[in-house]
């Protein structure tokens, strides 16, 4: 069941990553807080609905108990939506989507597992895929620039705001991966349910603090409920958080690549939503991925 949920988690996040560029604004130096500010306020709702619902009973240590894991991930994704702000001007890299690649090295070295052909070939498969198509976004960025008549800003030129972004996201993201792969699968620390509930709840006092700061410090017009994109990224992004525990809960080594794939499915959907078009390399690459994804399928039924 590891692979269903993993494979909605990438769907989820792949949808949000699309709603996410089209709700960030290069021009506006809050987007990235209001995006948290947005995202915390969903996963509040959400974690208290499935609270009531599940009738659950939460324990508020479990926020602290699971603030490494919270906290790397809430810290990585504010540094992903502020490279955001700079997706006209930067070029993607393959960095940033190799955290799953990352967060599968280090637990295999750290809690060695058995590996079968399938599960070998799955995620070597994924990693490179998501790799390619990295490069193919920087190609095509690239070649969008040279043909733009607009003057860029000669500090965005430069190329260190698309390295060091990218890489910062890698590696913080990876950690939290890594963790989330000890708490929930490795050392059984805390279970799929509270992890869940402890992160969303952490995201929330963070969205508190981050409107606060926004419409009572710097005074800056903001309208939560006016901000479509980044509210369907927000619902996105916690439909995918709600799936994401579940499967690094069963089978955290495989599941961190495979959900590393979610780019592919953004693609997917850029094609599909905003009619953009993909070169004969973009859909080669998407199958790559998928074939990926089926040889980790099949492994999951062996």
């Amino acid at each position: 069941m590891w692979f269903v949920f993993a494979l909605l988690t990438a769907l989820a996040w792949g949808g949000a990553d699309l709603f996410y560029k089209k709700g960030s604004d290069s021009h506006d130096k809050y987007s990235h807080l209001k995006i948290v500010a947005i995202v915390g306020l969903v996963m509040g709702v959400h974690g208290t609905g499935y609270m009531l619902i599940k009738d659950l009973t939460f324990d508020p240590m479990d926020m602290v108990r699971y603030l490494p894991v919270s906290g790397l991930y809430i810290l990585s994704m504010t540094i992903g939506y502020i490279g955001l702000r700079y997706i006209e001007l930067s070029i993607a890299s393959p960095v940033q989507n190799s955290s799953g690649a990352v967060t599968a090295i280090l637990l295999f070295i750290f809690f060695p597992q058995d590996l079968g052909f399938f599960d070998i070939a799955g995620i070597v498969i994924i990693t490179f895929g998501v790799v390619g198509l990295a490069f193919l976004e920087k190609k095509a960025e690239g070649e969008a620039l040279k043909l733009s008549a607009v003057q860029i800003d000669k500090k965005y030129q430069i190329g260190f705001l698309a390295i060091t972004f990218p890489i910062i996201y890698c590696v913080i993201d990876g950690l939290g991966t890594f963790a989330d792969g000890i708490y929930l699968d490795e050392m059984k620390l805390i279970s799929e349910e509270a992890a869940l509930l402890a992160y969303e709840f952490t995201f929330f006092i963070c969205a508190v603090f981050t409107f606060i700061f926004l419409k009572g410090f710097k005074k800056v017009q903001f309208h939560i409920f006016k901000e479509r994109d980044k509210g369907l990224a927000a619902i996105l992004e916690t439909t995918g958080q709600f799936f994401y525990v579940f499967a690094m809960a069963k089978n955290a080594i495989i599941a961190a690549p495979l959900i590393a794939s979610y780019s592919i499915f953004s693609v997917i959907l850029s094609r599909m939503i905003l009619k953009e078009k993909l070169s004969n390399k973009h859909y080669a690459v998407i199958v790559v991925v998928m074939l990926g994804i089926i040889l980790l399928g099949i492994a999951d039924e062996l």
